[in-house]
């Protein structure tokens, strides 16, 4: 089966008619397509399809479906792998257990609605109305995130001494963890590395949209720092309300002048992307059809960008270091933050961290500083005696 191509589109207001237009885009191209809208609670995607959207995907267009994603039946979901584990304890404290009609979905519940629908969607091409860019960058960051937190809690060695239990509760005069946690664990573990497949996949791209009349120079560049931390490169950005060319000849100075500036700073924007293609629409497409076609003509549309990989330098011979060089393209020193921690490298980009566990040479050395020029952080390892072979 071919491996389905991801377009997570997330931005300002005009992202839902991006994405209607990048899946009808696709399906137009030949390719058996589905849009699913994420984290929409005012249905702003069904108000551009003309349609209500459900859980159960629906024909829209030859070669189209579109759905959303079921917060309510993910938290349910989500209890009733628990449920009947708890039971007996609710039973001992004399506990009424929930109506399915009582549950409410907490907040956060939106993201694990997602990062369980994508292993599930099979199609060629899912385009998804994501959240908006931070908490996108959330949700993308989360099956890492709890992979680690479970792994700390629930080591999964611990479960490798099943036989053992019964004598070290006896010597520990503790009771040891039942059976029933391992398993439910091999299972938190299996679809958070299921999700981790989905998002980290070469096919699994995010294209960001953003306002001609906002100025988005910074918000952008923390965007892509965001996602570049958590090894995530945008395959386009969408820039909508472009002026059209003729305005700058238009015989209105406020409109010619107002349109001159738009184009240079539109120049200047593509200049910052490092090739991430730049692509426009007007103040106002008639149809669908016009959007898609003025965002991607007749070709197949951008291509997933793989994130630049981090490597470290040997540079023992020359000066006696080794160099960990971390491609985050739009960061700035002012929002950097860097802290060693054992055999960990804790990276923080203004409101977005990452625990990054060191390569196994630098495990063995100590951190003699770090700097950022042209997107590239690199930091300076120099070998501890005491670890290092001669």
């Amino acid at each position: 089966m071919t491996a389905t191509r991801t377009i997570l589109v997330s931005g300002d207001p005009a992202a839902p008619e991006v994405a209607a237009a990048t899946a009808l885009h696709a399906a137009r191209q030949g390719r058996r397509t589905l849009l699913l809208a994420a984290d929409d609670p005012h249905r702003t995607l069904d108000a551009v399809l003309g349609v209500r959207l459900e859980a159960e995907p629906a024909g829209y267009a030859p070669g189209l479906a579109v759905a959303r994603t079921d917060e309510q039946a993910a938290f349910r979901h989500a209890l009733d792998e628990i449920g009947g584990r708890l039971k007996p304890a609710l039973d001992l404290l004399g506990a009424d257990p929930l109506d399915p009609e009582e549950l409410t979905a907490l907040p956060g519940t939106a993201r694990l609605a997602l990062l369980r629908a994508l292993p599930a969607v099979e199609a060629e091409v899912l385009v998804v109305l994501a959240p908006p860019p931070a908490d996108l960058i959330a949700t993308l960051a989360l099956p890492e995130q709890l992979e680690r937190y479970l792994a700390r809690l629930v080591p999964e060695q611990r479960q490798a001494a099943r036989a053992l239990r019964p004598l070290l509760a006896g010597l520990a005069g503790v009771p040891m963890p039942a059976d029933w946690l391992y398993e439910t664990r091999a299972k938190a573990a299996g679809a958070l590395a299921e999700a981790r497949a989905a998002i980290t996949a070469p096919g699994t791209s995010v294209r960001l949209v953003t306002a001609a009349d906002t100025h988005p120079f910074a918000e952008l560049r923390r965007i892509r720092a965001g996602l570049a931390l958590h090894g995530h490169r945008p395959d386009a950005v969408v820039v909508h309300g472009v002026l059209p060319d003729a305005a700058t000849d238009s015989p209105d100075p406020w409109l010619a002048a107002l349109a001159g500036r738009r184009r240079d700073e539109l120049t200047a924007l593509a200049a910052t992307l490092d090739g991430i293609p730049l692509l426009t629409t007007g103040p106002a497409e008639a149809t669908l059809e016009a959007v898609a076609d003025r965002l991607y003509g007749t070709g197949p549309g951008p291509e997933a960008r793989a994130a630049g990989p981090w490597t470290v330098e040997d540079r023992r011979a020359a000066d006696g270091l080794l160099v960990w060089r971390l491609e985050l393209p739009g960061a700035a020193r002012e929002d950097l933050d860097l802290v060693r921690r054992g055999d960990e490298l804790v990276v923080g980009l203004g409101a977005h961290r990452r625990v990054l566990a060191l390569p196994s040479a630098l495990r063995r050395c100590t951190v003699a500083g770090a700097g950022l020029q042209d997107g590239v952080l690199a930091i300076r390892f120099a070998p501890d005696p005491a670890l290092w072979p001669r």
